[in-house]
């Protein structure tokens, strides 16, 4: 008798199977879909690997796809190794290897665009595995794995692997409905535990009291040793302070469970921000402990590049000579394809040395060569310590027995924000490898300010809620409307995770709502009135309290507003009375006047000889002057002599008092009009028959805590209306703005020339690249022009920089730029008036850069006078070739089509290409 397929596959692994792989892998021998939540390293990719043997096995076609090309490069030569090179293809934005063989690892965008597109590949499909599904929180991207959920045939099993979050219920729940039966395997077990630490100068103790992370059930308690350590270094003056000792004359500090006592490091190599132990003193601990390698997460490319470079400095060597030169030899060939660029931009010399030495960056600004290398050569234990952004965190397979974080905030693209548990969690998940350590270690680098209970709280929090960024696009609806119809679209979309979610929050918003009217209803019974009916009398009530409310309101604003104007017209030299704490005359010295389009305040001199500036908010209203006293020119309001002469001049020429001011007419005006609603109101009041109740203020109390709570509930019926529908009604106003273009015909059912076009756009900015192509703007264009003006709708500075004059290379790029701008006005006009986000402003900064890689120039004199690193130029390219592809596949026009193909070879040499899979 054969053995079942799962006894099969389970016998080619070198490990045994954990209980929450083997139900994993159950669901999918049963042929349900199965969603896996499991922390970083504890094996989840397993329950993948089955899928991808099932389907072998049973002749059908398995997809395995990933968040990022890295990933899927890894797992391509992984699974490669394991089925061999003929029965596995890899398919990225700018690779195609093999890509109708049964097993294709891919990125989730190629899915979602071969689904759009009807492709034969999908053919004897059995299984899609989707890596790190998590990332459909991802505000950028995310949408695209919700996507790809939602249109996959129902025959396909899907199989969703994710890190461990908080509501996997309601994310499995989500998926059983919208691809049928759904099985939920969740584990919060960690295969090798992880202990976490702090670093205070030169010491580490253990975060947590217990040693090891507490049990979530029960409360985390600080380590007392740790923040009298912390409290001990605070009121230090900076320098390191001596080795305490404890009750047993130990030396204190290391406290790592089992792992005994610390040993203090050595003196210099300086210390950091805040009097945290410098990077140089952590590693050689941590060397010393028998702790590395270790990943040091630095949430700052400069940063990472600038840790190899303290390390070099001072001397640190983590292996030995003849394994440096094995790296280096490993480096020299897998560099070979550099041959005939300036290396030293690309950073090879620095990373070489530190390679020679055991350490190295990695991080999205690395050639991705070299980020390769580092990868492998930590992977094979060559290399000793890797000092990375989070972008490594991201599903790449680098394991390490310790990580290290230097802070707990990082920049965001926006704002300096605080990292999430889920963050730290994701980062200090590469701890600890399977099979080789029997502990992992997490250790955070003390600095000042740095709360060791904000830290507890990181490591200890279990509630990382998976929450959808799912949002329609213009691309997503054209492609919906072309394969279902409007309606069905609509009905699709309704059907996503975020409005799944949306309609989740409503049930409880609706609970609220029926206790809100049974309340309501009560408060109504107490307030009856047997003379009347006492709601209607209490409207009244509740109309007059608002009118008097808004009149005091226009009464304050008319007078702000007069005040601002009386601000304005004050003039040099004028005396005007002010109140305040320190009341009396004052004297303009400098007038308000305009700068850079903001208006200033006036300047004054008090008779108490204090300088200020005169605000509206200063005054109880409108200032009238009332004398004048001559400024002197050469008056400097900053000379203390100046402003005791010139005030004791205001005391003895300005009159003492100034004459009542003027009713300000505006107020008045303002006052007049509610006032007479106000009487008409509450004569009706007097005329009521409830008016006369002797309960009458008892229901009147009454009446009030119905008005207040009717409030309430009209902002949570509002809430409820947002939420209802939401994702369908954004597609909704998408498609009125489609038709209103010409993508969609003039009832909105059915896809245009235009908008078959547009339906191979897959750009953040596809609307736009989409009226370019129908501009014609583009069709004048040589190669090089085309890839720089391309460019511009994928290039995103690194912060919100957007350049509006940038350096353009010819005039034909020029003109092209212009009616870029010309179209993404009218875009964006048009978003405003459907009330949807706005297309993002395209960027024309990396342009000049790109035009003259595009002809032929090396990398040095491509990058050599600006400031984006060899690691987001080729980045950049490749998303550029992704985009040149979709224009020569979306445009009619046979010249545009060559010239895009001649601008992808002209791109893709050199550096660009040397990371493609052979």
């Amino acid at each position: 008798m054969a053995p079942a397929p799962l006894d099969e596959f389970a016998a080619t692994l070198d490990f045994a199977l954990d209980d929450f792989q083997t139900q994993g892998c159950e669901a999918i021998a049963a042929g349900h879909g199965v969603l896996v939540a499991a922390p970083t390293g504890a094996g989840k990719t397993v329950v993948g690997e089955f899928a991808v043997h099932l389907a072998l096995q049973r002749g059908q076609k398995a997809f395995y796809t990933t968040p990022i090309k890295a990933l899927s490069n890894q797992k391509y030569h992984e699974l490669a190794a394991r089925h061999g090179h003929d029965q596995v293809g890899l398919l990225t934005g700018d690779t195609s290897i093999n890509g109708e063989a049964p097993v294709v690892v891919m990125t989730t965008e190629v899915l979602r665009n071969m689904i759009y597109a009807g492709s034969a590949t999908l053919d004897q499909l059995g299984f899609v595995v989707m890596d790190e599904v998590h990332y459909l929180a991802d505000r950028f991207r995310g949408a695209v794995w919700e996507e790809v959920i939602i249109h996959l045939p129902q025959s396909v099993q899907l199989v969703s692997l994710s890190a461990t979050v908080s509501n996997a219920e309601e994310f499995g729940a989500w998926l059983a409905e919208v691809r049928g039966g759904n099985e939920i395997v969740v584990s919060e077990t960690r295969p090798v535990p992880l202990w976490q630490h702090m670093q205070v100068q030169r010491e580490v103790y253990d975060l947590f009291a217990g040693g090891a992370t507490p049990d979530p059930s029960r409360a985390a308690r600080v380590n007392p040793r740790l923040l009298e350590a912390i409290r001990s270094a605070t009121r230090s003056s900076g320098e390191d302070p001596p080795g305490r000792r404890d009750r047993g004359g130990r030396q204190g500090g290391r406290e790592r469970g089992r792992r005994g006592e610390s040993r203090p490091g050595r003196p210099g190599a300086g210390g950091r921000f805040g009097g945290a132990a410098s990077r140089t003193q952590v590693i050689e601990q941590l060397d010393r402990e028998g702790l590395l390698p270790a990943i040091t997460f630095i949430f700052s490319r400069a940063g990472c590049e600038g840790a190899v470079g303290q390390l070099l400095a001072n001397d640190v060597r983590l292996i030995s000579s003849e394994e440096g030169r094995r790296n280096r030899r490993t480096l020299e060939e897998r560099s070979a394809v550099l041959e005939g660029e300036d290396l030293s931009v690309l950073g090879y010399h620095q990373l070489l040395a530190g390679l020679e030495r055991g350490y190295a960056p990695h991080h999205a600004g690395m050639l991705p060569i070299f980020r390769e290398v580092v990868e492998e050569l930590f992977t094979a234990g060559r290399v000793k310590a890797v000092f990375a952004t989070e972008t490594l965190a991201l599903g790449i397979n680098m394991p390490a027995r310790t990580v290290v974080i230097e802070r707990l905030v990082k920049f965001n693209g926006e704002a300096h924000v605080d990292i999430t548990p889920a963050e730290y969690t994701q980062l200090t998940g590469r701890a600890g490898r399977r099979g080789i350590d029997v502990e992992g270690h997490a250790l955070v680098v003390w600095s000042r300010g740095m709360d060791p209970e904000q830290v507890a709280g990181l490591a200890s929090t279990r509630t990382y809620p998976l929450r959808s960024s799912f949002a329609p696009t213009y691309n997503m609806a054209v492609n919906l409307v072309a394969t279902v119809g409007r309606a069905t679209a609509r009905e699709i979309l309704e059907t996503s995770f975020a409005q799944f979610q949306a309609d989740r929050s409503v049930v409880g918003l609706a609970t609220t709502l029926r206790s809100q009217q049974e309340s309501l209803d009560g408060y109504a019974e107490a307030m009856h009135c047997d003379l009347g009916d006492f709601r209607e009398y209490a409207q009244i009530r509740h109309r007059i309290t608002e009118l008097e409310k808004a009149g005091r309101k226009q009464r304050s604003a008319a007078r702000r507003a007069e005040t601002a104007v009386s601000l304005e017209a004050l003039r040099r030299g004028d005396v005007i009375m002010i109140g305040g704490r320190r009341s009396g005359r004052a004297l303009v010295v400098q007038p308000a006047k305009t700068y850079k389009g903001r208006p200033g305040d006036p300047l004054v001199l008090t008779e108490h000889k204090q300088v200020r500036r005169l605000e509206p908010h200063d005054l109880d209203g409108p200032v009238t002057p009332f004398a004048t006293v001559d400024v002197p020119k050469g008056f400097n309001p900053r000379s203390p002599k100046h402003r005791s002469d010139l005030a004791a001049t205001l005391r003895i020429k300005a009159p003492q008092e100034a004459p009542p001011p003027p009713i300000e007419e505006r107020a008045r005006q303002a006052a007049a009009g509610t006032d007479g609603k106000v009487e008409e109101l509450r004569s009706a009041l007097r005329a009521h028959p409830c008016h006369a109740c002797p309960d009458r203020e008892e229901h009147a109390r009454w009446s009030q805590r119905w008005w207040r709570l009717k409030r309430e509930q009209a902002q949570v019926q509002r809430t409820v209306d947002s939420r209802t529908g939401s994702v369908a009604a954004t597609f909704e106003r998408i498609c009125g703005v489609l038709t209103d273009l010409g993508y969609l015909d003039g009832d909105g059912e059915t896809v245009t020339a235009d908008g078959a076009r547009l339906r191979r756009l897959y750009s953040d900015k596809d609307l736009l690249a989409a009226q370019c192509l129908r501009s014609g703007s583009w069709q004048r264009l040589d190669p090089a022009e085309l890839a720089a003006v391309v460019s511009m709708l994928v290039h995103e500075p690194r912060r919100d920089e957007t350049d509006l004059s940038p350096r353009l290379p010819t005039d034909g790029v020029v003109e092209a730029w212009q009616e870029m701008q010309v179209q993404w006005a009218e875009i964006e006009a048009r978003e405003h008036t459907a009330g949807l986000d706005p297309t993002r402003h395209p960027d024309a900064g990396i342009a000049w850069e790109v035009h003259r890689w595009a002809s032929g120039r090396r990398l040095d004199e491509v990058l050599g006078s600006g400031d984006m690193t060899a690691g987001d130029f080729v980045r950049r390219c490749k998303q550029l070739v992704d985009l040149l592809d979709q224009v020569a596949k979306a445009t009619e026009d046979q010249r545009l089509r060559r010239t895009a193909r001649s601008a992808i070879e002209s791109v893709m040499r050199g550096v660009v290409a040397a990371d493609r899979i052979d």
